[in-house]
């Protein structure tokens, strides 16, 4: 009997909406209340997936379909054991498997309905137009996802979603996202990848060459990584017609703080920065070019409960860009600890659209 692929997308989509849930709500001293709130939607899936025979994986959907299943259910074998352990540092690998499972089952956007509306925001998933540009077969090569020498593992590379509705005769957004430390661009690709997809930009994931902190931003010392963004930048902008008013450096973590340490330099080529969860100095100012600070669009977003930089820091920031002149857009995110809130994602496009009028 063939198997049928649409009886496991339901339970499928609720385990990674769950994962999403989980990641977004990560904090040391709530994981097991977050957990408790989320359930086993697990279980559902396992059922389904067991059902899928050697023979079912010939074929390519169900491939697809099974490889992000497996990513998502190992993302849950791998959250209960840290919850047994009490390891934090497990539970942040485990939610790698998230953007793995949602890289296994992208391709499938343009060839199945729901899995289309899966990768849309949620406001456009009624929108007869949005539904039908969003799902075309990607250009080899030329749109959807490629990774530029970024395997998971390798550092100084970076992965590039371009819309699979790119046409060259309008000019697009560019958002570049910087990981957080320990990170990789292959996978945080996907925390932006749906807007991207959504409300039309080209977006760039880089990896960090890393430094003698580890695999990280040049927050000290030599700056390996602004040479190598100026690098991947031509090259994005060389192969694409993007918006020389629209080009935003976003980051979360390490990467947010790295907005600041290249993106305030007179040479930066970004419109717009957007840093996320970020640390802060007087001293990031203090070497900033004046002319470049003067009215450059910034926007702060940073949690309430955040246990790693707490919001001080960013209510510091605040300040300080705003006495030196900067178009400052400030906002505090009461439930968010030191996670990524993808929810805010359409609004910074929204505001970068609007501020580079």
């Amino acid at each position: 009997m063939t198997f049928d692929t649409a009886t496991i997308l339901p339970p499928l989509f609720r385990c990674l909406e769950a994962l999403g849930l989980i990641a977004r709500h990560l904090d040391p001293s709530e994981f097991a209340a977050a957990m408790d709130a989320v359930g086993t939607p697990d279980a559902a899936l396992r059922e389904v997936r067991a059902q899928m025979s050697e023979a079912d994986l010939a074929d390519e959907v169900n491939a697809c379909l099974a490889a992000s299943s497996d990513a998502a259910l190992a993302g849950f074998d791998g959250l209960r054991a840290a919850l047994d352990s009490g390891t934090m540092m497990a539970v942040f690998r485990t939610l790698r498997y998230l953007p793995r499972a949602q890289e296994a089952l992208y391709p499938l956007a343009a060839m199945i309905p729901a899995v289309n509306k899966f990768f849309l925001d949620p406001s456009l998933r009624d929108d007869a137009d949005a539904l039908s540009r969003a799902m075309q077969q990607q250009r080899d090569g030329e749109t959807g996802v490629i990774h530029v020498n970024n395997e998971r593992g390798s550092r100084g590379g970076y992965s590039l979603y371009v819309p699979e509705s790119y046409t060259p005769d309008q000019a697009w957004p560019l958002v570049v996202a910087l990981h957080g430390g320990s990170g990789n661009g292959c996978d945080f690709l996907w925390t932006w990848l749906r807007d991207a997809r959504s409300f039309g930009a080209i977006l760039v994931a880089p990896t960090s060459i890393g430094n003698s902190l580890g695999s990280t931003w040049a927050l000290m010392g030599d700056d390996n990584d602004t040479p190598n963004f100026a690098r991947i930048v031509d090259d994005v902008r060389a192969r694409y017609a993007i918006d020389p008013k629209r080009m935003m450096l976003t980051g979360m973590s390490d990467g947010g703080t790295f907005c600041y340490v290249t993106g305030l330099e007179a040479r930066s080529p970004f419109t717009h920065l957007a840093p996320v969860s970020a640390t802060f100095h007087p001293m990031l100012i203090e070497t900033a070019d004046r002319e470049r600070l003067r009215g450059l669009p910034i926007h702060l977003v940073h949690g309430e409960k955040d246990w790693m930089f707490p919001v001080e820091v960013a209510r510091q920031a605040e300040r300080a860009f705003v006495a030196v002149g900067a178009n400052v857009t400030y906002r505090e995110i009461g439930d968010l600890a030191h996670t990524y809130p993808r929810e805010i994602n359409p609004a910074i496009m929204s505001w970068m659209n609007k501020s580079s009028t």
